[in-house]
């Protein structure tokens, strides 16, 4: 039996709806929808644009009905750590975007209450300024725990809208910090510490969840059937992403390579040293209960952000013939530290890429494709060493690693990772998220069923990842 399913896969630049079609022998995407995710910066912040993200979703969920009417299911999956807070069924403001700087006063008051190892032992996270529970801290300042009465992540947030169920999906719940690393379950004895009420919480369900039928007004609206069921996936984008690296043994390391470069190895259990902590390793929870062993670097963030700065001087930058140009430079190029916290916020990127150059006794890039070239240099060299630590904190065997996402289009990168590991590089799918998104749906379906080794064998049958031998 084939049927099809509906990923809504939201990122941080754009989203897209994804129609799959699933069956023990065949695994098929077609994008019926990509639309951009923009940001929006007020008076008190920046903020994510989630009405019109939302009106998105449903617009695209109405090209993927149109094309099939037939969709049994539907699974939505983002980006981490951002969430509404809820009164009455009705959001409180809108979102706050994970780069807006509210956090760092916050951090110091968490960490005042709760010192960072403590953290560490009960979530097992490594230290970003924009957790989860360091905006809760920034929202509790300003009085809007007061008359919340629930939280929902993004992808919750938008099931809550299609099915009128609150529920918190639990490998994104895991980045909150607020999820004990053991349990897996809200922590009950650090939400009181940090003065956070336990009422704001909701259920926690697996990934493979029924979260419930569309309502009517959103079937009506999307065209989709009322027997579609909205299910829970790994709703954190790179618990799906990590379900789809299409490995057939267990001894690889993964990048999930986007706005961010989540660079880690899959575990059964938490690694909890203080190695780990102290090299900034987090134990994020993945498909089946797995534990996604990883760190995150800068990733493409840095390329595009570059971008975006030059195109504002009125250029039109075409990014394929900068990578070319970039892959032609034969002159050293600056490696910088792009994990770096200059580089988090938006702005102009390549003035602080010179800054940090000057700053350490690095030659300044000269031109653009020299810049483009830095840049990739410097994520391959933190990748690589990345990739390297979590095998020797974790015990880990590496013997191949595995890039997925949009960076594994980039053939520079993806090369110059298997040169400084010395290690092959499968590259691909570009669409792991989705992938992933649509295997858990369609296992959840019955369509598909087995190990997370069975639904890897079908990706890697439906969408060979290309090999890069490091250079000899």
């Amino acid at each position: 039996m084939t049927a099809a399913v509906a990923a809504v896969d939201l990122g941080a630049t754009s989203g897209r709806v994804i129609l799959g079609h699933v069956s023990a022998n065949e695994l098929s995407i077609r994008p019926v929808a990509r639309f951009p995710n923009t940001p929006v910066r007020t008076i008190d912040g920046l903020h994510w644009n989630i009405l019109e993200l939302y009106r998105s979703v449903i617009a695209g969920l109405g090209a993927a009905a149109r094309e099939d009417p037939a969709i049994a299911s539907i699974g939505i999956d983002s980006w981490a750590v951002d969430y509404a807070l809820i009164r009455n069924g009705r959001m409180l403001g809108v979102p706050y975007h994970y780069r807006d700087d509210r956090n760092q006063a916050a951090v110091s008051t968490v960490h005042g209450v709760v010192s960072p190892e403590e953290l560490y032992a009960a979530n097992g996270l490594q230290h970003l300024p924009f957790n989860s529970l360091y905006q809760l801290e920034a929202d509790r300042a300003a009085g809007m725990l007061d008359v919340a009465d629930s939280l929902l992540l993004v992808p919750d947030l938008l099931a809550y809208w299609m099915t009128g169920r609150q529920v918190a999906e639990r490998t994104n719940a895991s980045t909150t910090g607020l999820v004990n690393v053991r349990s897996g379950e809200w922590d009950e004895a650090l939400l009181p510490q940090l003065g956070l009420p336990r009422s704001l919480f909701p259920e926690l369900v697996d990934a493979g969840t029924a979260i419930g039928p569309l309502l009517p007004a959103v079937a009506h609206e999307t065209g989709i059937g009322g027997d579609a069921t909205v299910t829970a996936v790994g709703s954190h984008d790179t618990a799906s992403a990590v379900l789809a690296v299409p490995a057939l043994s267990d001894d690889f390391a993964y990048i999930s390579c986007g706005t961010w470069g989540l660079v880690g190895v899959e575990l059964e259990a938490p690694e909890l040293s203080e190695a780990g902590r102290l090299a900034n390793f987090t134990n994020e929870g993945g498909v089946d209960g797995t534990v996604r062993y990883l760190h995150n670097v800068m990733g493409l963030w840095l390329l595009s952000e570059s971008v975006r700065e030059w195109e504002r001087g009125g250029d039109v930058i075409s990014l394929p013939a900068l990578l070319a140009a970039a892959a032609a430079v034969t002159s050293p190029v600056a490696v910088f530290d792009a994990n770096d916290p200059r580089f988090l916020a938006p702005g102009d990127m390549p003035n602080r890429i010179a800054e940090w150059c000057r700053e350490n006794g690095a030659a300044v890039p000269a031109s653009r494709a020299e810049f483009v070239r830095s840049i990739v240099e410097s994520l391959a060299s933190a990748f690589v060493a990345a990739v390297r630590t979590a095998a020797t904190l974790s015990g880990k065997t590496v013997s191949a690693i595995h890039i997925v996402g949009g960076g594994s289009q980039n053939e520079l990168l993806c090369q110059l990772v298997a040169d400084r590991s010395g290690l092959p590089v499968q590259a691909g799918p570009v669409e792991a998220t989705a992938i992933g998104n649509v295997l858990v749906q369609a296992r959840a379906a019955g369509l598909v069923a087995g190990s997370r080794e069975s639904l890897r064998s079908l990706v890697a049958a439906s969408f060979p990842p290309r090999l890069y031998a490091p250079a000899r």
